[in-house]
């Protein structure tokens, strides 16, 4: 008897305990998908639409990963199929060293959708109240957390507004904030800045940098490319529900064969005799052009530099500044 029970609990360790000791070699892994697959089929059971097709990706914990791709392309599907919304017609999927389908993990995942739906007639601070009972987080904690992330995503002035009032760019606002109260492992945005203007784009930008150094991970959707390219330490691009290419910014982006030089304070004689030695060594001068900054950049800039002054003159006259509703709206 003895013997059979020593076999038995063999056997149980070498089922049980074997795929949880492969998960402890991994423990950098955030997210991993093995072939998932998505065919939505008719009512006949004929596959109808192949929305996804054997998708091979890791995500690193730590990172802020972006997935692109054009609408259809599967994003929204694959999404879904790892916050468990919707099942895999083939493959796996693991969120935080567990199945998809595992509802404890959702408790350490944060979900901002395209779309928020809020009940319109609670306010931002009812509405976090709420989001902060379904995680059953106590009052006092959940208090200081909705403090702390109303005054994070700029809405303190408006906290007590019902949401029928606010702006889109305000509405996404509190989305973030949601996605955030539970403290979450991982985040995951889909189209983080949609409706934000240029100021609220690089608050939100900022935002995902501090969830990244804080030890988050973050699953970025996004159209703005340049979004993306300005926060994602990897990206994976997805067309008709497969995976085109993946990996770093730098080696996507990066050309072998064009150098660029940045070069200040040159007079235009001296810029022609580096040219001519460039060519006398066989190279070619594709274009020679002024620093040009962006539109963006610019923007930001002179926001930026009148709130300054503003400022000033508020701190000498003893004024008030004008209330940020009227940028951060």
């Amino acid at each position: 008897m003895g013997t059979f029970s020593a076999k038995k609990y063999y056997l149980l360790r070498t089922i049980v305990l074997v795929p949880e000791r492969a998960w402890k070699l991994s423990d950098n892994i955030a997210i991993r998908t093995e072939n998932l697959t998505k065919a939505y089929r008719s009512f006949w059971g004929r596959r109808k639409v192949l929305a996804l097709n054997k998708l091979n990706i890791t995500i690193r914990k730590g990172e802020i990963f972006g997935l692109l791709g054009p609408n259809g392309s599967g994003k929204t599907t694959t999404l879904k199929l790892l916050l468990g919304l919707i099942f895999p017609s083939e493959g796996k999927a693991y969120v935080l060293g567990k199945a998809t389908d595992d509802v404890a993990v959702k408790n350490s995942v944060g979900f901002l959708p395209e779309e928020s739906c809020f009940y319109r007639f609670l306010s931002a601070d009812e509405t976090l109240d709420f989001y902060g009972q379904l995680f059953r987080i106590p009052g006092k904690e959940r208090k200081l957390r909705i403090n702390r992330l109303l005054k994070r995503v700029g809405l303190e002035f408006a906290r007590k507004r019902p949401l029928k009032q606010y702006s889109k760019g305000m509405l996404r606002r509190v989305g973030i904030a949601q996605a955030l109260i539970n403290d979450p492992d991982l985040v995951i945005l889909d189209e983080p800045t949609s409706g934000l203007d240029p100021i609220g784009t690089k608050e939100t930008k900022d935002l995902i940098v501090e969830l990244k150094a804080q030890g988050k991970t973050v699953l970025l959707c996004s159209h703005l490319l340049s979004d993306v390219q300005d926060i994602c330490d990897r990206v994976a691009i997805l067309d008709k529900g497969e995976l085109q290419i993946s990996g770093t910014i730098g080696e996507l982006l990066s050309s072998k064969d064009v150098v660029e030089l940045l070069i200040r304070n040159l007079s235009m004689e001296t810029i022609m005799e580096v040219e001519r030695f460039i060519q006398e060594k066989h190279g070619e001068v594709v274009s020679i052009n002024s620093s040009v900054g962006t539109l963006e950049g610019l923007f930001l800039k002179i926001v930026q530099e009148r709130r300054e002054a503003n400022r000033d003159k508020s701190d000498i006259g003893g004024g008030s500044l004008l209330t940020e509703s009227i940028i951060l709206a």
